[in-house]
This record gives C-alpha cells, sequence and structure tokens, in this order.
C-alpha cells in the first residue's frame, strides 16, 4: 500500500449476473447506465475467472484466498471450515467491517459472515413464523448432528426460497434497496466511531433466478413477458421435463436484463450517495459476480451442470487510484481480490485459532503490486502460481451439486424420465482457463477443450480430437494436470451416485412437515 490508497473498501457482488449483459461488456441494450458511467473511472477486466461456478464456494474463496479444494466449502459440506477470513483479518487491525447479502449461502450457519461486525443474513427474509419454532430447531439439529449437516444445504437454500418468495410477485419488493439502505448506515456509524477506514461487502440477488423484476424494469426489457408463466425452475428444463420454445427464452433474457437494470440502478443511488457525501474519492470499489448463467446455451438452464464462460468468465471492474483506468485483458482471478483488498488496508492475514489456517498477503496476487501475477519463483507457491507460473491461466473447481441433483432427479421423475448417470448432471469437473483456450476434466463423460480465442461460444470440443494436437490446448491440460496433482488428483473415478433423504427419517415429524412447506420432500 503507498501513502495514496483509499481508506475504504465497497466491494459489490451482483449475484448470477454473465458479463455480455453488461454495458461495459459491450452489450446492445442499455440495461446498465451506471455502470457504464463507473466504468470509465475504473478498470475493466475482460479475463476474470471465478474459482466456482455457483455462490458458497465462490464467496468462500474470496473471503478466504483458498481455491475450493482447499477450503472446503460445497453443498455436501456447506460450511467454511477451519479459515480466518478476510473480515476477520480486517476487522483484527481495526477496521470496521459489514456484510449485507441477500442470498442465503452468505451467512452466519455457512460461517462465511464470521468476523464481520455487522451483517444481514437471511433470516431476516423469512416470513414471520419461520423466524423460530422448527425452522430454527431443524437447523439446530443439523448442526449438532455430523450425519444430518448434509441437509444443511436444504435450509440455506430454503432462505434464498424465502428470498424469492419476498422478492417476486405483485405488491413485493426486492431487498436490494434495504441492502444498499443499510450500507448507507453502516458507513454512517464506522465514520462517527474511530475512522481507521471501513470494508462494506454487499451481494445483491436480483438476477438469480426466478426473475421477478420491478414493474418499470419489466415494461422497460420485457414488456408483455409474464414472470409466472415461464419457466423459472431451471430443473424442469434440464431435467427434459419441460421445454422452452424462442419465444420463451426471450421473455426469460428480458426478465433476466429487468433485474440486472434494477440493480444498476440501486448501486448508482449508492455511488451517487457516497459522491454526494465527499466519500468517493476515498472508497475503492469492486465490482464483478460471483458467476454466470445460461439461458439454453449448451443446453443448459441456471448455473449447474458445466463450466462454459458464461458461467465461470466474469465481470470485474475495480475503482482505484493505484490501478491505472481503462481496460486489461490478462487473466485475473477472483481469489486475488481478496490479495488486493488486504493490501489496500496494508493488512495482513493471522490465523484466529490454533486450528485454523490463514492465507497471507502475497502481492504477486494483488492487483496494486507491479509483480501481479509474476508467479515464477513464488515462495510456497499455492496450487494455481505452481501449475501457471506466467500467471495467465485461472483455475476453477465443481464438486457435485447435490441440492440440484435431487431437485433433478424428482422433477425427471415426476415427468417419467430416467436421467443418465454417465452424464454431466452427476459429474465433477475441473477446468483451466487462459484467454485463448480452455480445458475441462470431467469425470462422468468426455473431457471438453475450446479454442476460446477463434470460438469464444465453445461449440467445437477439441479435447482428444483427431489430427495435430492443438499446442494452446496441449499446454492448458497440462497446467490442469499440475494443478490437480498439487490439490490432491485429478477427479477420474465417478462420485457416488445416489442421493438419498435416509437422513430425514432421523428428524422429527415437526421437522419433516416444514421441509415438505418448503417444497424439499414430497
Amino acid at each position: 500500500m503507498t501513502s495514496g490508497s483509499p481508506s475504504n473498501v465497497l466491494f459489490v457482488v451482483m449475484d448470477t449476473v454473465r458479463k455480455d449483459h453488461l454495458g461495459p461488456y459491450g452489450y446492445h441494450r442499455d440495461t446498465t447506465p451506471g455502470l457504464d458511467k463507473f466504468a470509465e473511472e475504473a478498470t475493466v477486466f475482460d479475463n476474470a475467472v471465478a474459482p466456482a461456478p455457483w455462490t458458497l464456494p465462490v464467496h468462500a474463496s474470496i473471503f478466504t484466498g483458498m481455491y475450493p479444494s482447499r477450503h472446503g466449502a460445497d453443498q455436501e459440506n456447506p460450511y467454511l471450515e477451519g479459515a480466518t477470513t478476510l473480515a476477520q483479518s480486517l476487522s483484527a487491525a481495526g477496521h470496521e467491517t459489514a456484510c449485507y447479502s441477500s442470498n442465503a449461502w452468505i451467512t452466519p450457519y455457512t460461517h462465511l459472515t464470521d468476523g464481520f461486525d455487522d451483517q444481514d443474513n437471511f433470516f431476516e427474509v423469512m416470513p414471520g413464523d419461520l423466524l423460530s419454532g422448527p425452522l430454527a430447531r431443524m437447523w439446530q439439529v443439523l448442526n449438532d448432528n455430523p450425519r444430518l449437516r448434509k441437509l444443511a444445504d436444504m435450509i440455506v437454500s430454503a432462505g434464498n426460497t424465502a428470498h424469492e418468495y419476498l422478492s417476486s410477485g405483485e405488491g413485493a419488493d426486492s431487498k436490494t434497496p434495504r441492502v444498499i439502505d443499510r450500507t448507507k448506515q453502516f458507513v454512517e456509524a464506522a465514520e462517527a466511531g474511530d475512522d481507521d477506514g471501513w470494508f462494506s461487502f454487499i451481494n445483491l440477488m436480483d438476477a438469480h433466478l426466478p426473475y421477478h423484476p420491478p414493474e418499470e424494469f419489466r415494461e422497460e426489457f420485457a414488456p408483455g413477458a409474464d414472470s409466472t408463466e415461464v419457466c423459472q425452475n431451471s430443473k424442469e428444463f434440464n431435467s427434459g421435463a419441460r421445454d422452452i420454445d424462442d419465444e420463451e427464452w426471450e421473455d426469460i433474457r428480458g426478465l433476466y436484463d429487468a433485474e440486472i437494470a434494477h440493480i444498476d440502478s440501486q448501486l448508482t443511488r449508492l455511488f451517487d450517495w457516497l459522491k454526494a457525501t465527499d466519500r468517493w474519492d476515498d472508497t475503492a470499489v469492486v465490482v464483478c459476480a460471483d458467476h454466470g448463467e445460461l439461458h439454453g446455451e449448451h443446453g443448459l438452464y441456471g448455473h449447474e451442470f458445466g463450466l462454459y464462460d458464461p458461467l465461470i468468465n466474469v465481470p470485474l471492474m475495480v475503482k482505484h487510484p493505484e490501478i491505472e483506468q481503462g481496460r486489461r485483458e490478462e487473466t485475473v482471478e477472483l481469489i486475488d481480490l481478496y490479495h488486493t483488498v488486504l493490501d489496500t488496508f496494508d493488512a495482513d492475514a493471522t490465523a484466529t485459532a490454533a486450528d485454523e489456517e490463514a492465507v497471507s498477503l502475497d502481492r504477486t496476487r494483488s492487483l496494486l503490486a507491479d509483480e501481479y501475477r509474476a508467479f515464477d519463483g513464488v515462495d510456497d507457491a499455492d496450487p494455481g502460481q505452481e501449475a501457471a507460473p506466467d500467471g495467465e491461466t485461472g483455475f476453477v473447481e465443481y464438486s457435485r451439486p447435490v441440492v440440484e441433483l435431487k431437485q433433478l432427479e424428482e422433477k425427471a421423475a415426476d415427468a417419467g424420465i430416467e436421467l443418465d448417470e454417465d452424464s454431466r448432471f452427476y459429474a465433477r469437473m475441473r477446468a483451466a482457463r487462459r484467454a485463448d483456450a480452455k480445458y475441462v476434466r470431467i469425470d462422468r463423460i468426455e473431457d471438453e477443450a475450446y479454442r476460446l480465442d477463434g470460438d469464444p461460444d465453445e461449440t467445437a470440443n477439441l479435447a482428444g480430437a483427431d489430427g495435430d494436437a492443438d499446442e494452446e490446448i496441449e499446454d492448458v491440460e497440462t497446467e490442469l494436470a499440475v494443478f490437480e496433482n498439487a490439490v490432491g488428483g485429478a477427479w477420474t473415478g465417478a462420485a457416488e451416485t445416489e442421493v438419498t433423504d435416509e437422513s430425514v427419517e432421523e428428524m422429527d415429524e415437526e421437522i419433516q412437515d416444514r421441509l415438505q412447506d418448503l417444497g424439499y420432500m414430497e
């Protein structure tokens, strides 16, 4: 950090927002006038790579500086355990910290909010009768019994279900305006005390399914679309239980655009307030997505079952006085943001307990450093640094999505469809992605490889292609192999197929009734 470093950091995650629907990345619709203006004074990164295609492991990586295989937070273990978080380190250094999120995976119950001085968790969006009683007891049962902890993801997802209920339909409102208001209140309170600088993290979930945008944005971007009629359950489509024609896809994309436009309007409100109160110049701002979304590409809907670029090549824009404004094409990994924030505050990470691990500031992963992503010769290199010393490759990990898989099986069964166990639905995946090439290792079906420089839509799979081998594909596959070796070996053997509800039988009848009410049991 230099003397010109800002005192504060605002970190914004636009959940599920793909970059090609944003103005700064060339989208033809005017979804983001506010971010268009923000991009003029920020650095726009074209090749930012998320470490996973869904919320929990991505945020755990941002908060710890670890790849998913190291921090271990996924749907089969929906907790961040044994790792010191960014917020814990910043709070220990004397900074005020806050996390306001409308995503149920980012809660005290998954431990992602550990260390934040103030936070907004998913129970605040639950209907009143769920705030206590059966739901609270259900969580306690799951949390205390190791055999039942695999069902904790259902409880977290129930929070998302409640959020979706409250932010959809006539007369309902989005939580995003309240997130913005809470952020403003936090900033004022932080600066009223001993002001050593503040860190505010917000996650805005409007663009996550289901899409029920406010009317003014729906009328502009999806006129005539009825959000209660279009397919809002990705598992219905992915299982083959429901078809979506071109007209319906257009309505879905229009509703998605309207949600993004609403996010943009609320971010603009926050940015304008920071400017009007003379806080803007002293605040570094990070805006990114944790992952994207598929709307029929590759025969998929949502953000499960693949590592295609609309999911893992995410938008990233950073306003920081030590980062030159403009456009940058080199690879950036979202885990680098952990180090960038530490560097901004001139802070480091120290384990908060004897059994916890803390990732120290590594300036080769800080966007502020001249040696950024110069990994050759790094002492104690992490798996990504070891695999790609030139820093031009990002790595992605995707373990089996047990919640989505269970729901997918149910939708298929209801439609009389039997899913193929040797399919991408049951597969684990890892990928190495450079700006020009990508290789995806998949444990149940054929690998995938693409020359992104000539095939950005990833239509021609070059993995195992006959004829002359592609040198760039070979290089990126080699890097993936080194990464896999560094994290404990490739996923080459298929994981156990069956996804069961056996542990549910151990719950009392009232808890089972609540799971049925929430749609997770028949």
